[in-house]
């Protein structure tokens, strides 16, 4: 085994014995989505011109993307937590992969993830969601959508890293709150103003929730789209690849540099 490989199973250990022995937050971050549907569901499906179970179906491949992208609060949060509390300075001392603490880190909540997506996928089945399209495109769907939450804890994992404080990763992580909302999670966005559709529509969250909406069958393709949602499969698979090369070698890079 590489040394890379036994070093982040050694990390991904560490974080999954920390979420184990912090059960609250764990519950809070699966019953956070299952709210947001109940709540979204009935009563902005009853004011839009989806509504009812026809909007709940349209809504749940944008909570679990919009979820997903939430990758970047917990991962910058715990970046931070352990950045301030010197936890990652002892790390740094061991003989060990540089690459090896974020990467347990990313891959632990990857874990966490897939588990806690299925308290929330019986939820949208009880209120009507349904798997429309072919089995191997729905697990193409749940590939992507894991792909997407990966994406997104690197980059939280690099913002963590680089704040090195607990205060400012949860000020600027609650501003992440916001990306979903310019986006085609909650609300279709053929009736947006031009110049702000064109804005929601190179959103990544967009372009995934527009995959997952095809490939569940839920949804199909919006007319006149900006490429990414046009082409939606590839649309997120580009955008993944982009942020992957970026944020991945920053954050590696920010954790080997330490403090200065």
């Amino acid at each position: 085994m590489s040394a890379l490989a036994y070093d982040g199973a050694a990390m991904l250990g560490r974080q999954l014995r920390r979420a184990r022995n912090n059960p609250g937050l764990l519950i809070l971050t699966q019953t956070m989505p299952i709210s947001m549907l109940l709540f979204f569901g009935y009563v902005f499906g009853s004011a839009l011109a989806v509504p009812g179970e026809e909007y709940r179906r349209f809504l749940v491949p944008g909570l679990l993307v919009a979820t997903a992208a939430g990758g970047i609060m917990t991962g910058m949060f715990q970046a931070a937590q352990d950045t301030h509390r010197g936890v990652m300075d002892r790390f740094r001392t061991l003989p060990m992969s540089r690459a090896a603490v974020p990467l347990g880190q990313v891959v632990a909540d990857l874990v966490l993830t897939a588990a806690g997506t299925v308290p929330f996928l019986l939820v949208g089945l009880a209120v009507g969601w349904r798997i429309e399209g072919g089995a191997l495109a729905a697990a193409g769907a749940f590939a992507l959508l894991l792909l997407f939450r990966f994406t997104a804890v690197w980059i939280g994992v690099f913002l963590g890293l680089l704040t090195r404080s607990e205060e400012a990763a949860g000020q600027l992580g609650g501003a992440t709150f916001l990306l979903p909302l310019l986006s085609s999670a909650y609300i279709p966005t053929e009736g947006l103003p031009g110049w702000l559709r064109t804005a929601a529509e190179w959103n990544p969250i967009s372009a995934v929730t527009t995959a997952l909406r095809d490939l569940f069958g839920n949804a199909p393709v919006p007319d006149g789209a900006a490429w990414p949602v046009a082409h939606p499969v590839a649309g997120s698979l580009a955008w993944c690849a982009v942020l992957l090369a970026v944020f991945v070698p920053l954050a590696v890079r920010t954790y080997a540099a330490g403090p200065k």
